[in-house]
């Protein structure tokens, strides 16, 4: 599924509801939103803020769109989103019936970080090498801050390794592509 029919999909759903419908895509559909091309999903993965989950989850299954939709995307993981990562999602889509937002991409590559699937940490790194001033610094910082807000469980040491295989792969990518440029005449 593309931007362009996820857009009809939802937009003809909250017309013929005849509601307003907001989401925060925070799963694959959102890639090419950051500039990420070549990863084809089905699913979608939301935070609904405005509208019926589980009428609009019946009208994707309907169409044969798998769907993960809930109102707290936070309680996906025990690793916590940082408080405030609704206020940084990007508008992507605005009209009467539809409000179509995407996370900002650093709280994109931690929530991607927070399940740690190899798929995952993939998407995570397309995204981090898609940003032309991505700052590990900066998305160190987030993580840090996710993990304070979090419940205190073991889970967190295996989080806190998952991310570091991250920036371990970041580098390791970044050394090969300097590698690969063409010696100065």
């Amino acid at each position: 599924m593309d931007r362009e029919e996820l857009v009809k999909i939802l937009e003809g759903y909250a017309k013929e509801k005849g509601e307003r419908l907001s989401l925060i895509i925070v799963g694959a559909l959102a890639l090419p939103f950051y500039g990420v091309e070549g990863r084809y999903t089905r699913d979608v993965d939301a935070e609904v803020l405005e509208g019926d989950l589980y009428n609009l989850k019946d009208f994707l299954n309907e169409l044969g769109v798998e769907a993960d939709l809930t109102e707290n995307f936070s309680g996906w993981s025990v690793v916590s989103m940082p408080s405030d990562y609704r206020g940084r999602a990007v508008s992507v889509y605005e009209s009467p019936y539809l409000s179509l937002k995407v996370l900002e991409p650093y709280d994109f590559i931690l929530a991607k970080l927070r399940r740690g699937t190899q798929e995952d940490i993939e998407d995570a790194l397309k995204v981090a090498r898609s940003l032309k001033d991505f700052s590990p610094e900066r998305l160190r910082e987030r993580i840090e801050r996710a993990v304070r807000e979090s419940p205190r469980d073991t889970y967190l040491l295996s989080f806190r390794k998952i991310c570091e295989h991250f920036f371990s792969l970041l580098s390791e990518k970044k050394g090969r592509q300097v590698r690969r440029r063409p010696p100065r005449p």
